[in-house]
């Protein structure tokens, strides 16, 4: 079965030294310390070390095959977002960043599909970006936060973002980052263990109760890791729209469970029942399979849990393994399953 990974991450092997470039810090640098291998570090502070196959097109692909993933979706590492920084210069790294997908994609038509990254603090330099991104760069759509700064994606200020993607028929997926608690969360890696889950269920519930999907009913937009703790306590918000709609239906009238089934997740729940209830819950055409790919967190083979189900038809594995992705990148199938 054709495989399509739409949660894979990537950066240039190098870039500008961004302190020097905008003069002042907080940016991330590689250091190459040794072959293969380079310390993602935030000025002299150590984020996170990583191997070549963040920035090798060829690895990746050597890796793919090994996996049987014929196509990965691109992104840029979250930390790369930037949107602390001054937005003319979180611009100009998103451009780099683009650049650099859109070459890779070029490259290697028939491996990769690309997600650019905006200047989601700044509106009116993302949009004008998203619009490249799309009509000049040739990628799918874009990656984004799970909130802007202080902003949640019901911010009346990023509606014209999505305004923009939906007409532009552009991608949006979703990515935790910036955990809320971290300040709490010091130890046992909770941040990623827990704070993820929770970022995206936040910004999911964002959608919904700011009334984006109704606005903009043709909107593709996905969340990374299986749409996080939303799924799994969608009857909890249901619950409280039903029993407090003087706090949860300010803004919107319209049942939270009214939203499955009209927006996409990815398939990483690293768990066999949990998966199968996303899929109950959400339909095999809304997930996609996602893995993380080159982080630890990520399914080390991808879509080895949706091949081992049994209790899956050969339909619904081949929505989760390529049919939802295509749908939800709006690209043709034909363009992948002819190999050079």
């Amino acid at each position: 079965m054709l495989k399509i990974d739409i949660h894979t991450h990537i950066l240039p092997e190098r870039w500008p030294d961004l302190r020097e470039r905008f003069g002042y810090g907080g940016f991330v640098r590689l250091e190459h310390h040794k072959p293969c291998c380079a310390r993602m570090m935030v000025d002299d502070k150590f984020f996170r070390e990583i191997e070549d196959n963040c920035w090798s097109p060829t690895r990746r692909i050597k890796d793919c095959d090994d996996s049987g993933v014929q196509v990965q979706v691109l992104s840029t590492v979250p930390v790369m977002f930037n949107y602390w920084a001054k937005p003319q210069d979180s611009l100009d790294l998103s451009k780099i960043l683009n650049e650099h997908i859109a070459g890779v994609v070029r490259e290697y038509p028939q491996r990769f599909v690309g997600l650019g990254t905006l200047p989601m603090q700044a509106p009116k330099l993302a949009v004008p970006e998203l619009e490249r991104c799309v009509n000049e760069l040739g990628l799918a759509g874009v990656q984004i936060g799970s909130h802007i700064n202080d902003w949640n994606l019901d911010q009346p200020e990023l509606f014209e973002i999505f305004e923009s993607a939906a007409s532009l028929g552009a991608a949006v997926f979703v990515h935790p980052w910036d955990m809320m608690g971290k300040d709490r969360m010091p130890k046992y890696w909770l941040p990623w263990l827990v704070g993820m889950p929770a970022e995206t269920s936040l910004a999911i519930c964002s959608i919904i109760f700011g009334g984006v999907l109704d606005r903009l009913p043709h909107l593709r937009i996905g969340f990374a890791h299986g749409g996080g703790a939303f799924p799994f306590t969608v009857g909890r918000v249901q619950h409280g729209f039903d029993v407090r709609p003087d706090l949860c239906a300010v803004d919107n009238k319209n049942s939270p469970r009214n939203y499955l089934g009209k927006f996409f997740v990815d398939s990483l729940v690293h768990d066999a029942d949990a998966l199968r209830f996303l899929v109950n819950q959400m339909g095999d055409n809304r997930v996609a399979l996602g893995s993380d790919y080159p982080f630890p967190l990520g399914e080390s083979r991808p879509g080895a849990m949706i091949e081992s189900l049994s209790d899956f038809s050969a339909s619904t594995k081949d929505k989760l393994l390529a049919g939802t992705a295509i749908e939800f990148l709006g690209v043709n199938r034909q363009q992948f399953e002819i190999k050079g």
